[in-house]
């Protein structure tokens, strides 16, 4: 008996000492904030850290930096800002218009949460842009307006370079050259385990997945990793079953929503999964699983959609989720054994892809939008003719008495100019499953919150993996916005959290 306690006392111990290092390694060992993702809302964070005095390491599984935000092509959204040509007091109701029947069901505390973000997310909008273009020089001049916006304030660069690329190489470019010795970048690492203490997060558990080597290391983490759109036979396939077939803008990979679930994560709105109106269908693989994003700044710069009957059939300027159903209303389903897709046509003028170049480039050269007359074009879509003159007479008369758009972009074809051999752009989409509103839950202070909305010491996140801030439908140029803003609160409090310590 006397051996059994004194084994019992000894295991106490060696237990309480453990907890006691771990306490202790957290504080004094690592002096640095552990990012895990390395896309905009990465980034943002370790520069808020290194502006802000501190030392970071980021933790990318993939071989590159950049995640998806690298690949965005609409732009950020801002207001007011001085590169918008109108003024504008009307994001932040746009937000909320945009967040749909689950912010409008949510009960009087979870509403008011919803908004605290909303308004976070659009008050901290302007500060964004400038952060973006004053700090790093990074070209936001153009203004475009997107659906479901009721002004221009979606911002890209009047260059060649797509937006997402432009902002991620540029913080990415100033973190090498400026913050060497603060930042370090590590690839091809998956976090596996959030390390805790009875004091919260104080770590990762990580695997790199070229050497199979396991590695801790130990700080307050950002955890920045992305969403789930592209685990279809995953996540999507358990709470959105019936999208399950649909393409995805996103590939399938590891999903690291079951970590932050580990430590007691709050998951929110995990069946709200966007599903974007407009991703091309290649016709040199049709029915393809991963699509490429038709970009809704096409639409915004004037361009129409049309049916498989070549008939417009709603506002090219609604919302992603209100447009994804009139397409699925009224187009033709093009249904197999791997995907559910639908037939309409994304077409444009020369006017409308007159300042969009490099994007109509890539997407030519990878035969998503060819060049034809409109008599070669309606071979493959009847009506196309009739359609186009009719919109160039709306777009002339500055109305739109079919669908009621109002803002027609760079659109110049007349309606007297439409003939066989008029040259008009463009290609085949389909509603695709774009990003993913549901995920664990943030406060303003960008912590995640448990079950009883309770911060979860030494983590913060941003980006998709965050939940709470769109509710049921993100507005196009919210995405980047949301990573600027949120992975800058996250990283400054990450910062301050180690220097309380010191």
């Amino acid at each position: 008996m006397y051996s059994l306690r004194r084994l019992t006392f000894y295991t106490i111990l060696i237990v309480v000492a453990t907890e006691i290092y771990l306490h202790m390694s957290a504080r004094t060992l690592s002096k640095r904030v552990i990012v895990v993702g390395s896309g905009l809302a990465g980034l943002s964070a370790a520069h808020s850290v290194v502006q802000n005095g501190g030392k970071v390491i980021l933790l990318e599984m993939m071989p590159k930096y950049g995640g998806n935000s690298i690949k965005a092509s609409s732009g950020i959204n801002g207001a007011p800002t001085r590169f918008q040509p109108l003024p504008d007091d009307m994001f932040y109701s746009d937000t909320v218009k945009s967040s749909g029947v689950i912010y409008q069901n949510s009960d009087p505390k979870t509403k008011k949460d919803r908004e605290k973000l909303m308004k976070k997310l659009v008050d901290n909008s302007q500060s964004a842009v400038y952060w973006l273009t004053d700090h790093f020089g990074i070209d936001l001049a153009a203004v475009t307006q997107l659906g479901g916006h009721s002004r221009p304030r979606t911002h890209r660069g009047t260059g060649k370079l797509p937006p997402g690329f432009a902002i991620v190489s540029a913080l990415w470019k100033k973190l090498q050259e400026d913050y060497a010795e603060q930042a370090i970048l590590k690839t091809q690492c998956r976090v596996t385990k959030l390390l805790t203490t009875g004091s919260g997060v104080v770590g990762v558990e990580y695997e790199n997945l070229e050497t199979k080597e396991s590695s801790k290391l130990y700080g307050p983490v950002v955890f920045t990793v992305g969403g789930f759109a592209g685990d279809t036979t995953g996540l999507v396939n358990k709470y959105r079953p019936d999208l399950a077939k649909y393409p995805s803008t996103n590939t399938a990979r590891p999903q690291s929503i079951g970590l932050l679930k580990a430590i007691g994560g709050q998951l929110l709105d995990m069946e709200s999964v966007q599903v974007h109106p407009t991703g091309f269908v290649s016709l040199e693989d049709p029915y393809s699983r991963n699509k490429f994003l038709a970009a809704e700044l096409l639409r915004g710069e004037g361009g129409i959609m049309l049916n498989d009957k070549g008939n417009r059939f709603a506002s090219e300027m609604l919302r992603r989720d209100q447009l994804t159903d009139t397409v699925l209303k009224n187009c033709a389903e093009d249904q197999n054994d791997k995907i559910r897709q639908w037939k309409a046509w994304l077409v444009l003028d020369e006017g409308s892809t007159s300042k969009i170049g490099s994007n109509i480039g890539f997407y030519q050269f990878k035969k998503l939008l060819a060049k034809k007359t409109i008599g070669e074009w309606s071979k493959e879509i009847p009506n196309i003719k009739e359609s186009i003159k009719r919109y160039a007479q709306f777009v002339q008369d500055k109305k739109d008495p079919d669908f009621g758009r109002t803002n027609f972009g760079r659109w110049t074809l007349k309606p007297e100019d439409v003939s066989d051999d008029t040259v008009i752009i463009a290609g085949r989409v389909t509603p695709v499953l774009h990003f993913t509103m549901g995920g664990v839950k943030i406060n303003t202070d960008a912590q995640f919150l448990d079950a009883e909305d309770k911060p979860i010491a030494g983590i913060w996140g941003a980006g998709e993996i965050t939940a709470g801030v769109h509710s049921s439908n993100r507005l196009g140029g919210s995405s980047l916005l949301e990573c600027v803003v949120f992975g800058r609160i996250a990283g400054q409090h990450a910062t301050n959290s180690i220097k309380s310590h010191i």
